[in-house]
């Protein structure tokens, strides 16, 4: 087969893979893995585990070490150092351990089936200890657990395993060399590493954000992106000069790269070579796995998937419990670090190149591997049940909590529930305590929950997409809800439980731009504010007032561009307490639509209010959704629109809309 024509097979048998793990919300590297396996020597045989193939799969180890040492942030893991250096080392360890014993057992007890030494038994373990950072994270953030007491937990489990794949890519090629040799390689390896290390991270620093800074005056995105690849592949290259792997002086390229300005640019410039070389390589580890050593030695598959799951599982369990972790989260945490995980390939590829692992015991060990993965999704979906069944407790401690938020909110009504209580929902509740409105906010981080409610706040510890918690948060008597975190999945959980519980509530939802916008609003959001938005206009009425343009016209200007994207300011809704210069002004004015009013069956679209003199803001039905002014679907009763207008037009408009 032609080069051109493997290229074009490899292209096709990862699209319809990646599709296919779209389709069934997978992620995209199981797509790949099934590729290689379906096209791979051992199933179709259409293409051979070419060594250029390989060479590609090796440089996409390398951009992918490379991003996660530019994702490693200094700071977060200071925020976090009791849970990456606490729980996430001693399970490393303890995983190792366990591992290493359980796998020179089983080589004890099946003799010529299962043979290793214990360089091998070591690299396998470290190999097995790794969970998906890709797979877990991608469905944390789609179930909005990341902040959740479980979610942290696993967030450092996994901040400490990338880590512990640095020191893995020295020692799997000394565990490599001849028994004689063995020590030698080992210290040499540690020192090698060491010198390395710390001349490219105490100095390098320094020089890499002086050679990107003049780089980037030069104004040449080409230019730019040169550089950077000359960067990451010549730091791969030189800890492969130095007797390490490509993957150790990648990822010190990233953390050299992080600690400068251009971190997020770089980011975006480095992802498509990362996801395209990283698919070739899972494409690769497919093809690798051999389906008939599958079939004959199922029964060593079977075991070598089961018992890491459960003796991972439960090493976390327990170190988190050990740790203050109730039972249900301490069970939750380790059901979600269970799997195996990408870095396994990683070391799994590595070993086999210094030989640690015989292409026999390769296979089972791969399988495994990949299956554990595939459970990971249906694992972790299925954990609230799992943890019912298993831990007795923890229904009782989550109604402890709901009880705590009903006893704060039982006396409380016409108040602002807010979900979130970080930056943007201090500074709302600051804002209301002004103004004399109560709140209530909900938050799932325990010791910023302790502290402001020590300072006098109104939070509660509480998980603001349980319907349970709304509840006990007096869902139904609130005035509105807040949701302050930008993450989409957990207002969009808020709106669903909102538009069961109580759809007569409006919600305001906060993103970080207009994305996602029609989608919230869809679902239910009054009101949705982007960040991005409003930061553009702040920044675009300084700039303004900066060159000149009247402030009276910078302010005429942003309120007109926010009442263009905000319904719900265009105008004001007016009081008792309005004076008489306001009483001719223009006003918002709500109108609930009765069982016989003239305007039912109609459609929004379809009213005939411009020639009054009015502007139709908004609707909002009778379920709890709102819908703009050209929405097509028919009124109904208890469906109410905003209307914009003098008061004289907005008294014709209700008659003409209530009778006709």
């Amino acid at each position: 087969m032609s080069s051109l024509a493997l290229t074009l097979l490899y292209l096709l048998a990862a699209v319809l893979g990646v599709v296919a793990c779209r389709l069934l919300r997978l992620p995209p590297m199981m797509g790949y893995l099934a590729a290689g396996i379906l096209i791979g020597p051992h199933a179709l045989a259409l293409a051979l585990n070419s060594e250029g193939v390989r060479h590609l799969g090796e440089f996409g180890v390398v951009f992918l070490m490379f991003t996660i040492g530019l994702e490693f942030s200094l700071p977060k893991l200071r925020a976090m150092r009791r849970l990456v250096f606490g729980l996430g080392l001693m399970q490393v360890l303890g995983s190792v351990l366990a591992f290493m014993g359980g796998l020179l057992l089983l080589s004890r007890w099946l003799g010529g089936v299962w043979e290793m030494d214990w360089q091998t038994a070591l690299a396998l373990a470290g190999t097995l200890a790794m969970s998906s950072t890709a797979i877990v994270v991608k469905l944390l953030t789609e179930r909005a657990e990341v902040d959740t007491e479980h979610g942290r937990r696993v967030m450092g489990i996994l901040l400490f395993q990338d880590l512990a794949v640095v020191p893995m890519l020295v020692l799997i090629p000394a565990l490599g060399s001849s028994p004689e040799q063995l020590l030698t390689a080992l210290a040499l390896a540690l020192v090698k590493a060491v010198v390395l290390v710390s001349v490219l991270l105490i100095g390098g620093q320094r020089v890499m954000r002086w050679w990107l800074t003049l780089v980037a005056r030069r104004k040449s995105e080409e230019l730019f992106m040169l550089n950077l690849l000359l960067i990451t592949l010549g730091l791969a290259w030189l800890t492969e000069l130095a007797g390490l792997s490509l993957a150790l002086g990648a990822f010190i390229a990233g953390v050299l790269v992080s600690e400068t300005p251009y971190h997020h640019q770089v980011g975006a410039d480095i992802r498509p070579f990362h996801d395209v070389l990283l698919g070739l390589f899972f494409i690769t580890v497919g093809m690798m796995l051999d389906w008939h050593i599958l079939v004959e030695h199922w029964a060593l598959v079977g075991l070598l998937l089961l018992a890491p799951l459960l003796l991972k599982a439960a090493i976390i369990f327990g170190l988190a419990h050990a740790r203050g972790a109730s039972a249900g989260v301490a069970l939750r945490t380790g059901l979600y670090a269970a799997q195996a995980g990408e870095f396994g390939f990683v070391l799994l590829a590595l070993m086999q190149t210094h030989q640690l692992i015989e292409p026999r015991l390769m296979n089972p060990v791969l399988a495994a591997m990949v299956l554990s993965m595939l459970a990971t999704p249906f694992l972790i979906q299925y954990s609230p049940q799992i943890v019912s069944r298993l831990v007795a407790s923890d229904w009782m401690q989550q109604s402890l909590q709901v009880t705590q938020i009903a006893r704060r909110a039982i006396n409380t009504s016409g108040h602002i529930v807010i979900c979130g209580y970080g930056r943007c929902g201090q500074n709302l509740a600051r804002l209301l305590e002004l103004e004399g409105i109560a709140y209530l906010a909900l938050d799932l981080d325990p010791d910023r929950v302790r502290q402001a409610a020590a300072a006098g706040n109104s939070v509660v510890f509480g998980d603001a997409t349980r319907t349970q918690a709304l509840r006990a948060a007096g869902l139904s008597r609130a005035a509105a809800v807040v949701v302050t975190t930008h993450e989409v999945p957990v207002a969009l959980k808020v709106l669903v439980h909102l538009r069961n519980e109580a759809p007569q509530v409006p919600v305001i939802v906060r993103t970080q731009d207009d994305t996602h916008l029609e989608e919230l609003r869809v679902a239910g959001a009054a009101e949705v504010v982007p960040e991005a938005i409003e930061g553009s206009l702040v920044l675009a009425g300084h700039a303004l007032a900066l060159v000149g343009v009247p402030l009276r016209r910078v302010v005429r200007l942003l309120q007109e561009q926010r009442n263009a994207r905000y319904g719900l300011l265009r105008n004001y809704f007016h009081g008792l307490d309005e004076t008489p210069t306001e009483r001719d002004q223009e006003r918002l004015a709500s109108i609930t639509l009765p069982e016989g009013a003239a305007a039912l069956g109609q459609s929004p679209a379809a009213l005939r209010l411009a020639p009054m003199g009015v502007q139709l803001v908004a609707v909002r039905r009778a379920n709890g959704r709102t819908s703009g002014a050209q929405d097509e679907q028919a009124l109904t009763g208890g469906d109410t629109l905003v209307l914009s207008g003098h008061p004289t037009a907005l008294g014709l408009a209700e008659e003409s809309l209530l009778r006709g």
